[in-house]
């Protein structure tokens, strides 16, 4: 049996590694366009602050770990794809053969359409080269614009602030990571960041970026303002590599459309991670979740269904975990509510303290959290596992604290009750 599989990420690699555990005979290709070894974006920040070094970056420590497991790499960058001939085309001319093809190649920045964003001296954060650019130019007392505080921007916040840069960072939301955290969440991060000597402005949109003559640019902003930087980095966003299957056959919308199975359209292509429409846990609705942990998932499961395990996704939970200059946010689930839900909220501004829990009749839903980080697995648990609270919904209530007192008394009347039948 031919393997394939398009994207070195986490969810390549895991997904060829468990190829070869679960069909030792088969025959495994993993392509990747750049040409460093698979690495973890994930890592590029400890690489900003010279924790690691590049060779830090990589998924795997050892130079022999992919010829040792069988696994050929191959770098090169997919043209198109031919599912009904199962079949690949190569940018170098190549082809490459498959009786089963996973799609796993991740996602791109996405650039706004602001004029001068392709000037010199404008960066994303997204690859190892990119990271090699960044710690070139982001010296200390280096002026740095930082566009975008979502979860890219705000770990790429941290590894700036670590080089002693003097950081603005943009957002045009009316909050810091607004896709993660509410208004009171997103707010105290921003206040945060403001008391470590980070400009944040929020509600704020970067029109334009101009050359000053020299390396130095200009950020116009929509209030009015003007900006001199050294260097602007843009963390805006990314989006799924998808425009290669173009006339493919294979079904896309956000992404690779694909079924509880992780199969795509055609029955022998799968996808995984950032590149994957699958099913979100807590909605049952198929979204790209492009996180770290998806992707891990993601791999795994359609390796072992390209083998014939017939293994069902149960969903992904959105899940997140942030550090911003030592102030640790995570949400989880539908941490933003539903219609006809109700919830649980504990502020402490002066300490930076925040917990927000979400519920649906008796059960979590979603949480938020700041400066909280007990039980926060025992959170993710009372959400996958949609645990009826009973009376303890109440006690949350009035005091949402009380997480694992809740879950244990939950837990302990199931089996109560259970031993009565």
């Amino acid at each position: 049996m031919q393997h394939v599989i398009i994207g070195a990420g986490p969810a390549g690699v895991i997904a060829a590694e468990t190829l070869r555990k679960t069909a030792p005979a088969c025959s495994i290709k993993l392509i990747g366009d750049e040409t460093e070894p698979p690495y973890s974006r994930m890592a590029l920040p400890y690489y900003l602050i010279d924790n690691i070094d590049e060779a830090g970056t990589y998924l795997r420590k050892s130079d022999s770990h992919y010829a040792d497991q069988g696994i050929e790499l191959i770098r090169d960058r997919v043209a198109s794809v031919n599912p009904d001939a199962h079949a690949l085309q190569l940018d170098s001319g190549a082809t490459a053969n498959f009786d089963k093809l996973l799609i796993a190649t991740g996602s791109h920045p996405i650039s706004p359409p602001i004029p001068g964003l392709d000037a010199p001296g404008v960066h994303s954060c997204w690859t190892l080269e990119d990271g090699r650019n960044i710690a070139r130019n982001a010296t200390q007392g280096a002026d740095i614009i930082l566009m975008g505080a979502g979860f890219i921007g705000c770990i790429i916040l941290e590894a700036l602030a670590a080089r002693g840069v003097n950081l603005t960072v943009i957002e045009m939301g009316d909050r810091m990571v607004p896709r993660m955290m509410d208004q009171t969440a997103g707010n105290l991060i921003k206040q945060w960041c403001l008391d470590k000597g980070v400009k944040v402005l929020t509600s704020t949109r970067v029109e334009a970026i101009e050359q000053n003559g020299g390396s130095r640019l200009t950020a116009k902003l929509d209030n009015g303002d003007r900006l001199a930087a050294d260097m602007v980095i843009s963390a805006t966003g990314v989006r799924a590599n998808i425009d290669f299957l173009a006339g493919s056959g294979i079904n896309t919308d956000f992404g690779v459309l694909v079924n509880d199975r992780l199969q795509s359209s055609h029955p022998d292509v799968y996808a995984a991670g950032d590149v994957c429409q699958g099913r979100d846990f807590s909605t049952g609705e198929f979204n790209v979740h492009a996180i770290q942990p998806t992707a891990a998932d993601h791999g795994r499961l359609a390796a072992m269904n390209m083998c014939g395990r017939d293994i069902r996704h149960q969903g992904s939970v959105i899940m997140n975990v942030l550090d911003t200059m030592g102030l640790i946010s995570t949400s989880y689930g539908l941490w933003m509510g539903v219609e006809g839900g109700d919830s649980a909220e504990l502020v402490d501004k002066e300490r930076y303290r925040y917990l927000s829990l979400q519920f649906k009749d008796d059960v979590l839903v979603g949480a938020q959290a700041l400066d909280l980080t007990n039980h926060v697995g025992v959170l993710r648990g009372l959400i996958q596992t949609k645990l009826k609270l009973g009376k303890w919904k109440d006690h949350l209530r009035h005091d949402p604290t009380r997480i694992m007192e809740a879950y244990l008394g939950a837990t302990q009347s199931i089996g109560h009750n259970a031993a009565l039948i």
